[in-house]
């Protein structure tokens, strides 16, 4: 039990340097580019890294056979939403906190509203479809669902390149890879960025392969792990990346960093799970994607009401979390 324990440190600090030179990189890639700071946050840094959790459902159900596999491609697809509204945004509010205390920033969040908002929103339409989706009887009708969830997220990233401003003078530190410069050449940018996500990949392949043996001998059963314990592990990357960012007071990154990913996560792995597996809604699985859509719905009512974020309202993604956690765990004991 002390190997995969070692392995599992490990492997968090793997994650955590790549996190530091990606969210570098991307800032850098951002501006050489010149798109807005919402753009960056919501697509680049969110598309880059749902990579971990992305793969997980996509081998579990294309390139594996037998139901348990399936089960577990299920399991990560609706699990890494969940993840994201409830864990994730609780952890960025503990930073903020955590980053007040020690006088690094203070307790009030710059948020763009209406970049989260617009996350948000396309979230509660995609992950709503899907939900609907699993009663729905008729495969062929499955499949064009499946293919409108990826035409949904297109239209989303159009959108987001399209409404949001460069925002010229939000200061970056100078690149890891080439500090000495005052603006580094792009393609420099581009290789810490793609060593930065094998970095993040790799630190978070180990962290599931260490997980997975911790859980395993402590007879944690298939479910469990599918839709608790790997996407905690997968969703690392977004949350040293939303870290490192709040301690930057870069909190418009921070948080589309996470909002971005959820729209991500419930088009594109959901489409692959709607069209590839039957898709069929138990209590487990309809839990867990209520569960998603009500924890993002409290973050969504502040933005839109007040046009600000608090990071109490962040803590209560844990308040959301907890219920479903031992609604699961009683139900597979």
């Amino acid at each position: 039990m002390l190997e995969p324990i070692f392995f599992l440190v490990i492997s968090l600090g793997v994650i955590l340097l790549g996190a530091e030179l990606f969210t570098n990189g991307i800032e850098w890639f951002g501006r050489r580019l010149q798109l807005a700071e919402g753009a960056v946050g919501s697509v680049l840094a969110a598309v880059g890294t749902a990579m971990p959790e992305t793969m997980i459902p996509i081998i579990a159900i294309l390139f594996t056979k037998g139901e348990a596999s399936r089960d577990v491609g299920v399991g990560a697809i609706l699990g890494a939403p969940l993840m994201l509204s409830t864990i994730a945004f609780f952890v960025t509010g503990i930073a903020v906190f955590a980053y007040t205390a020690v006088g690094r920033r203070t307790r009030r969040m710059s948020v763009d509203h209406k970049v989260l908002g617009r996350d948000l929103r396309s979230f509660f339409a995609v992950y709503a479809v899907a939900i609907a989706a699993m009663f729905v009887p008729y495969k062929p009708v499955k499949i064009l669902i499946a293919i409108s969830l990826v035409g949904a997220y297109v239209y989303y990233v159009r959108q987001t390149f399209r409404c949001c401003v460069p925002s010229e003078g939000e200061e970056i530190g100078p690149l890891h890879f080439h500090r000495r410069a005052e603006v580094p050449r792009l393609r420099i940018v581009i290789v810490q960025v793609l060593f930065s996500l094998v970095l993040i990949l790799g630190g978070a392949r180990l962290f599931v392969s260490q997980v997975t043996l911790i859980s395993f001998a402590a007879g944690i059963s298939s479910f469990v792990l599918a839709s608790i314990i790997t996407p905690i592990a997968t969703e690392l990357p977004e949350k040293f990346n939303s870290i490192t960012w709040i301690r930057q007071r870069k909190d418009t990154l921070a948080l589309g960093n996470i909002s971005g990913a959820m729209v991500f996560q419930s088009s594109i792995p959901t489409a692959i799970g709607i069209a590839f597996t039957p898709w069929m809604a138990n209590p487990h699985v309809v839990v867990t994607g209520l569960t998603a859509l009500i924890a993002s719905i409290f973050v969504w009512a502040e933005i839109t009401w007040h046009k600000r974020l608090s990071p109490y309202t962040l803590l209560a993604g844990v308040v959301f979390y907890i219920p479903w956690l031992i609604f699961i765990l009683k139900s597979h004991s």
